[in-house]
Formats: structure tokens, sequence, C-alpha cells
């Protein structure tokens, strides 16, 4: 779809409304530039604008397909084909949408097709159209302004990615447990706006070392500080996710020690009462059976207490005085352990 198509020379506009595809290619001769605009265009308007400005096919082909890497390459008759990646911060999804800018750069034309949420490019040719004395330069001015309008776009995701990474490291630091699918989200978005990024610098140092508008060589410098700024503040955003997964990851595996600590002191309580229980059972039972003898002989509280209260006590004071026996057994192998040790260096 076609957004905005005008006819620029001497550092304006000549038409108000949008020029037909037709009558722009046909004003290349006049001297100037053309500057079309396409929105995610179907095959037959790509086309279409392919037959209109001798566009080569490999070129058309790029524009067509979204691309991780920014790029810049070379075709016949002057053409450049210049690929940007374009990013925008969503607050409510707390995400970063990525988009597609193709841009035909030529002495007589600018073509632009733009793919996904790209960033509003409306807005950089109504501040260049602001500066006549640099859309005079020819189209290398359109070329600044829209690399100018994507970098600068660049800044309020650096800041949505810098909240939500600042709100997981108080989240960790602070010893509590963190999602780790949320790090790991943030950490690929993290790594994707690089992607983004850092191959934008060559690009942008090649249309400065290439210009021939020496006007707008101290603007194309200032677009590539920008956005050396914003690739090292990406970068650093990287490292410090990564070093915020091991620390989540070191909380998470505290908290799993913890866990099993309490397991393990549970399971030790329910040894010890099985312990004791086991003699009682074993003599509870054993005088359960009904032996003849026995029911002659237990006809009075006495011998209820002797046989029955009796024959559990024992057993219980034989494993107290045997649980002491060993608990003082392993002290004493740990002092005579530790005095070992203390008289081995002097040996």
């Amino acid at each position: 779809m076609i957004i905005d198509c005008a006819y620029y020379k001497d550092g304006r506009r000549r038409d108000d409304g949008v020029v037909p595809l037709e009558e722009a290619a046909a004003r290349r001769a006049e001297g100037g530039f053309v500057w079309l605009g396409l929105f995610e265009p179907g095959e037959d308007e790509l086309a279409e604008v392919r037959a209109a400005f001798g566009l080569h096919e490999l070129a058309v082909e790029d524009a067509e397909n979204v691309h991780l890497r920014p790029k810049i390459e070379t075709y016949e008759q002057d053409v450049r084909l210049v690929i940007l990646r374009t990013a925008r911060y969503d607050d409510e999804r707390e995400e970063v949408d990525f988009g597609n800018i193709a841009i035909f750069v030529a002495p007589a034309f600018v073509i632009t097709v733009r793919q996904g949420a790209a960033s509003k490019l409306h807005e950089a040719r109504q501040r260049l159209e602001q500066r006549p004395e640099l859309l005079a330069a020819g189209s290398t001015s359109a070329l600044w302004a829209i690399l100018d309008e994507v970098v600068d776009d660049y800044a309020p995701v650096v800041a949505g990615l810098e909240r939500d990474i600042d709100e997981i490291e108080a989240t960790v630091f602070s010893g509590a447990v963190a999602p780790t699918e949320r790090i790991y989200s943030l950490r690929s978005e993290a790594t994707d706006f690089h992607r983004a990024v850092h191959p934008l610098l060559t690009v942008v140092a090649t249309v400065e070392r290439t210009t021939v508008a020496p006007e707008l060589r101290p603007y194309l410098r200032d677009v590539q500080d920008h956005l050396l700024l914003v690739d090292e503040e990406v970068a650093a955003q990287r490292d410090l996710l990564g070093t915020v997964l091991q620390a989540n990851m070191a909380v998470i595996s505290v908290e799993q020690t913890k866990v099993g600590v309490r397991q393990n002191t549970t399971i030790e309580q329910l040894t010890i009462l099985a312990t004791v229980f086991l003699p009682l059972t074993f003599i509870t039972g054993f005088f359960g059976q009904n032996f003849a003898w026995l029911v002659r002989h237990i006809s009075s509280y006495t011998a209820f207490i002797v046989y029955g209260l009796g024959g559990l006590m024992v057993p219980l004071a034989l494993l107290f005085l045997w649980l002491r026996l060993r608990m003082r057994t392993g002290a004493s192998a740990t002092n005579g352990d530790a005095a070992g040790a203390r008289a081995a260096p002097g040996r």
C-alpha cells in the first residue's frame, strides 16, 4: 500500500498530495528526487514499482522478506539497498516488537518498504521537509532522516527493557525466586535487539563514508554516536541478564536445599517415632496372642503391671541406653579426628 509519494526539488516538496506512481517515475529526469513510501505491499504492487523504477529482482526479493540483521548492498545504476530493523516497546505486554524497513536509494529516488511494527516515517518526512537546506542535498537526506528516526525510536526500547531488568534484578537480589522463563524471555529480546542495533553501526558508517553531500556528514555522525550509545547499553543489559540468571539459579538452589533440610528433619522425626514404637509393637503383639499360660496367670493388677507395663518399659529403657551409647561413641570418634588434625602439622 502506498502511504505517500512526493517529488522534491531545490529543497522543497513540489506537490501537495500524493503523486501517482507513473508520474513520479517520469519526473525523475527533471532533477531532484522522488520519495515513495510503501507499507506491507503485495507482490503485484512491488512488481509495479520494480517496473517503474527499474529495480533489481534480488533487491525487490529482499524487500519482501523480514531480515534479522541490517545490511547495505549496492546494485546497478547506483541503486543501494539499505535494510533496517525497527523496534517498538509494548508497555502493556512488556515485550519488544520488531519490524523491517527496506530502503532503495538512488540519486533520483528513495523507496521505503515497511514490514511489521515499523517506525512512523511520516514524522521523519515532515521533519526533513522543514529543513530545506538538508533536503536540497538530494536523496541521501531522506536516508539520513529515516536512520535518525529509527535510531531515536530505539531509546524507548532501551528504557523499557531497563525497567523490566530492574524489576527482575530487585526480585532476585532480595532473596526471592524470579520466574526463570521471564528472565530467558528478556534475554532473548535483548539478544534480538542487539542483532538489530550492532550491525547497523557498519551500515551508518558506510553511508557516512560514501555520501557525496558534506553538509549531511555531521548529522550522520550524530546518528552513529547515538547508535553507539544504544549498542553499549544493550550489550550491558545482555551481560546483566546473564548475571541475574545465574543469581536466580543460585536462589533456586538455596530454596531447594531448605526444602531438602525440612524433609530430612521430618524423616528423622518419623524414624525416631518408628524406632520407639517398634519394640512396643512387638511386645503388645506377643502378649496379644492369648497363650493359655498368660490367660491363667495374668489375673490381677499386679501381674498386669509387671508383665504388661513392665514388658513395655524394659525395651524402652534398653533402647534409650543403646542410643546414649551410640551418641557417646560418635562424639569420641569426632573428637579423636579433630585432635589428629591439630597434631598433624607439628609432626
